[in-house]
Formats: structure tokens, sequence, C-alpha cells
């Protein structure tokens, strides 16, 4: 093996496996309360440490290109993704979500390993206290107590059909055929897709059971109710409900980090006939970075509720 090849192996692999070993140390159960995956820690400090070491422990010539600074640290970081997944320790739907910061991060570790390269006085002592920062820092964020964070989902949708018609299909949504699903985002993260929803009456204190696949289940109860107007309800999501391998236990609904808490439907009378029929939600986001996390549950309820609303839309215009 000849030493550029060796050099190229050492740059990747350490870490990748610097990678993996975090993952499953921050991953033990009994060490939740120092460590945990869902935390700045790792989502920020894992991967621009591996995107230091990538470049770092390049040659010296490869590291002074900003290019190469750049991109070489996305290789252990795809290939750490690849291990996690074949390893079921993370989930696609945790993937997708976390990569792009992953990959912003690494190149910006990259860069600060380029710089730390060029510095002669920078040893391997002080690359490797580097190594052990987040075993001081997770432990200090988890002291931190997290304050949960509240958002709305709104969504619209026109509908050319008579008040009570809509409000027949919002109520009570009969089986959804795959080919009406048009949820491709949430079916991209693998989340379960909408099949029906049943309420036993018209009222406050009804009940309304919202079923989707994979044993996923919306408990909903009636707060406040309108006739072809409005109905308010309260969400709740049993995660001992959901089978273990319907979604990644760190954005599973109803758990530890995302909850949906409630939803409205609101039909407003348009001109011409028209009518637009409004869906909204709320729901809760717990961990240290809501800032983020927050974002990505607006987008994956919106689909969800877009998704809901095509269906009534096409339902009300065209059944008879």
């Amino acid at each position: 093996m000849n030493r550029t090849v060796k050099n190229t192996l050492i740059a990747i692999g350490i870490p990748t496996l610097y990678a993996l070993g975090l993952r499953i140390l921050f991953g033990i159960d009994d060490w939740s309360k120092l460590f945990t995956v869902m935390s700045i820690t790792f989502l920020l400090l894992l991967p621009t440490i591996v995107g230091i070491l990538a470049v770092y422990l390049s040659s010296a010539e490869k590291a002074k290109s900003v290019a190469y600074s750049i991109f070489i640290p996305w290789i252990p970081v795809f290939l750490f993704l690849i291990l996690t997944l074949m390893l079921a320790m993370e989930g696609w739907a945790c993937w997708l979500m976390i990569l792009p910061v992953f990959l912003i991060a690494a190149s910006i570790g990259g860069l600060i390993g380029r710089y730390l390269r060029a510095k002669k006085k920078v040893n391997r002592l002080n690359i490797s206290l580097l190594v052990l920062l987040p075993f001081f820092i997770g432990p200090i964020e988890n002291i931190i107590e997290t304050v949960p964070g509240t958002y709305r989902a709104y969504t619209f949708i026109d509908i050319n059909a008579p008040a009570e018609k809509i409000w027949d299909n919002v109520t009570r949504v009969n089986e959804i055929p795959i080919d009406q699903d048009k949820g491709y985002f949430t079916r991209l993260l693998g989340f379960p897709r909408p099949v029906k929803a049943e309420l036993n009456f018209e009222g406050v204190g009804a009940y309304r059971e919202a079923v989707f696949t994979k044993g996923l289940v919306f408990h909903e109860t009636v707060t406040e109710y309108e006739d072809n107007k409005k109905m308010s309800f309260t969400i709740k999501a049993y995660p001992h409900e959901i089978p273990s391998t319907t979604l990644d236990k760190h954005v599973v609904i109803g758990g530890a980090y995302f909850d949906v808490l409630n939803g409205t439907y609101e039909l407003e009378k348009l001109p011409n006939g028209i009518n637009r029929l409004h869906l909204y939600s709320h729901f809760k986001m717990n961990t240290t970075f809501n800032f983020y996390a927050g974002w990505w549950g607006k987008w994956i309820m919106k689909d969800i509720q877009n998704n809901i609303l095509q269906v009534e839309k096409r339902r009300s215009e065209n059944e008879k």
C-alpha cells in the first residue's frame, strides 16, 4: 500500500470510526442523563470535529486546497450515514433531516482543520483534547432544561362545492386509496400515510379517530363545533400503540421530542360559490435545537394537512 492511499484511508477511516463510536456512546440509554443524540453537541459539534479530523489527518499538500477541505469531510459523513442505517442505529427520516446540517458543519470543520494543519504549533495532544470535547459539552448541555416550543402549521384549499358536502368529507374521511395519496414528502421520509377518519357524532365532546398506516392512530376529541363552519379538536397519539418499526424513536409522534396537540377545520364562504377550507394544527417540539427541529416539524405537518385537504377537495367536487 503506497503512502498516498494509506494517508487517504487514515483521513477518512478515523473520522468515520470516531463518529460511529460517539453515536454508540451517545445512544446508550443508561447514559441519557449525560449524553443524548438529540442535542446540539451531536448535531453540530460531532460533524465539525469529523471535518477537522478529515483534513488535519490528510497530507499537508492536500490540506492546502480549499475545495479539498470543504468536500473531503463529506466522505466520512456519508460512510457514517450508511453504517448507522445498516446497523439500524438511525432511520432514513432522521438522516434526511440532519444531513444538510452535518454536511455544512463538516465543511466548516474541514476549513478549521486546514487552518490547524498549516499552524505548526498545533500538535496531536491538542487534537486529542478536541476529540474529547463532546464528552465535556454533552453533560453541560443536558443540565440545561429544554423549553418545549409550540408551533402552528396552517394550510388551506379552495373548493367548488356546497358547504354541506365539504363538511361531510371533513368530519368523516372514507378510506383513502394509495393512488389518491399525494403526501410525497412525508412518504419520502417514511412517515405513515392517512387511511381514514371516523367521527361518532357531530358536536362538542365527540370522538374522532384518524387512522394512518403502520399502526399510527390520532385520537381526537372535539372541543368546539359549528355545523358546516368550524370544528376544533385535541389530538393525542400514544407511542405504545405504534410499532417500533414504524418511526425512528427520535421522531415518533407523541414521544419525548415531537407531539401534535390540536387541530382546527374552518370553512369560509367566498364569492362565486367557492368555499375555502382552512386547516391548522399546533404541535410541540422538545429539543435543544428547536430552531431547526421546529422548521422540519412545520414542513411535515403542512405536507400531511395539504394531502388530506386535496383528498377532501377531490371528493367534494367530483363525488355525487
